[in-house]
């Protein structure tokens, strides 16, 4: 939307409005002019000018359809392309990258032939509204000429006719080689106005400081969230978030679970109900410091390009080696960084290749002993993972729940049966709360759970 979409604007605004612009006032002037010494060639440019728009208009309604499968063609194919680039190193390791590339061939070809069907409109409708200018000056030359040749007009007066007839059709001409700049910024406008036109949220001016959350309790009254394709996210929520506790949410999926984790980190906003931090309102506190108070330990952690240490001490501008290295520690990550060729600064890329699914997951582990934030979210840290880094990771958990607040979603209830409280979400509420051996009798949906991933196990 940024670099091509942009591009396709500037031809809208630099070429195809000023040519509308003449188009419409230009001719006007000069059949005023032309009506003045004939009204015979007034009336034939007058009948013939609407012609040339008409048939633009015609060719046009096609080919802006397909600009705009184009664009959207281009934006796919953009993705596609990224998404192979970043998954280079698997295609290589599966022998599928020769698959890719005749993959990314054929897209390539199909994208040209857009493009070719597009351009062949284009030139179409210039080549039509060439022709059409072409014999309405000719008739208007041959009228004026035969009525020379009986002598029932002015030569003066034929000869200026003549030459203004030509500039008459000469902006419509240029609009119409211009037209393809408009069907092609309209494709482009299509994402740009998207943006454009998404609502910023609500702002506010945040006056209060975040409580001491070793002793605040975090909690949700009522709070409700409806996304805009109707799907409610959670309704009538009510839960408490007790400092010091392990608290996991578990339920199947589109139960709210990631909802009520959004609405905590501050991504989205309650429509209905608050969130209270002691007795301050989550909104009245400055998103950023609020921020500041919490690490996030998702599903999938991502690394960025650069060593291990600059890795953990993620958003520090000088990582200090002993905090780091203590970090790693905590989070039993020490061993392998160790072991890596350059130990801790060791470059590693984005997503890290190279390193295993459960190294990468305890070097972000690592940060979360490195923030030292005393609220941690944590989405299912030891999904994905064989027995052996699971049970590292789990370990790295419990040293960190030692002296921090642990919210963290659970997809394997195998890894929640240790949490202090456990709160089972249906349909975007809270059905139960509990440790697992009093849900396991009190819980008709705590139970499903626990059997159905019994089963899949």
């Amino acid at each position: 939307a940024l670099s091509d979409g942009i591009e396709a604007l500037e031809a809208y605004y630099a070429r195809y409005l000023p040519a509308a612009a003449l188009a419409a006032l230009l001719p006007l002037a000069l059949l005023a002019f032309v009506f003045a010494q004939d009204w015979i060639a007034g009336l034939v440019l007058t009948v013939t000018a609407p012609l040339l728009p008409l048939l633009m208009i015609l060719i046009g309604k096609g080919a802006e359809q397909r600009n705009q499968r184009q664009w959207r063609q281009l934006a796919w194919m953009s993705a596609h392309f990224l998404d192979v680039g970043q998954g280079l190193t698997t295609l290589k390791l599966f022998n599928a990258s020769r698959r890719e590339v005749r993959m990314i061939a054929s897209i390539s070809e199909q994208y040209r032939q857009q493009t070719m069907s597009v351009l062949r409109i284009a030139f179409l409708s210039s080549f039509a509204l060439e022709f059409f200018a072409t014999v309405s000056i000719a008739l208007v030359a041959v009228l004026v000429g035969f009525r020379l040749l009986a002598g029932g007009m002015d030569f003066r007066h034929g000869f200026f006719v003549l030459l203004l007839a030509p500039e008459f059709y000469l902006p419509l001409r240029n609009l119409g080689t211009q037209y393809h700049a408009r069907m092609e910024a309209i494709g482009a406008a299509e994402r740009i106005v998207e943006i454009v036109n998404t609502p910023a949220p609500d702002e506010t001016h945040p006056v209060a400081g975040v409580p001491d959350l070793s002793r605040a309790v975090i909690r949700f009254e009522g709070v409700g969230y409806r996304y805009p394709d109707g799907r409610h996210g959670v309704r009538d929520l009510d839960l408490a978030i007790h400092p010091g506790e392990t608290l996991a949410l578990v339920g199947p999926s589109g139960a709210g679970k990631t909802t009520v984790i959004n609405l905590l980190l501050g991504f989205l906003r309650p429509q209905a109900g608050r969130i209270l931090v002691g007795d301050t309102p989550l909104d009245a506190i400055d998103p950023a410091v609020w921020r500041g108070q919490l690490a996030w330990l998702p599903q999938t952690p991502h690394l960025f390009p650069g060593t291990v240490a600059e890795n953990i001490a993620l958003g520090g501008a000088e990582p200090n080696a002993a905090e780091v290295r203590a970090a790693a520690k905590e989070a039993q990550a020490d061993g392998f960084v160790a072991s890596l060729p350059d130990g801790y600064d060791t470059r590693v890329g984005e997503a890290g290749p190279g390193l295993s699914g459960g190294e990468v997951q305890r070097i972000a582990l690592a940060r979360a002993f490195q923030k030292n934030a005393p609220l941690v979210i944590l989405d299912e840290p030891g999904a994905n993972l064989d027995r052996e880094n699971e049970g590292m990771v789990r370990e790295g958990l419990r040293r960190l729940a030692e002296t921090r607040t642990l919210v963290m979603i659970a997809h394997r209830l195998r890894t929640v049966r240790d949490a202090d409280r456990i709160a089972v979400l249906k349909d975007g509420t809270i059905t139960a709360t509990g440790t697992h051996d009093a849900l396991l009798h009190a819980s008709p949906d705590y139970r499903r759970l626990v059997h159905a991933g019994e089963d899949a196990s």
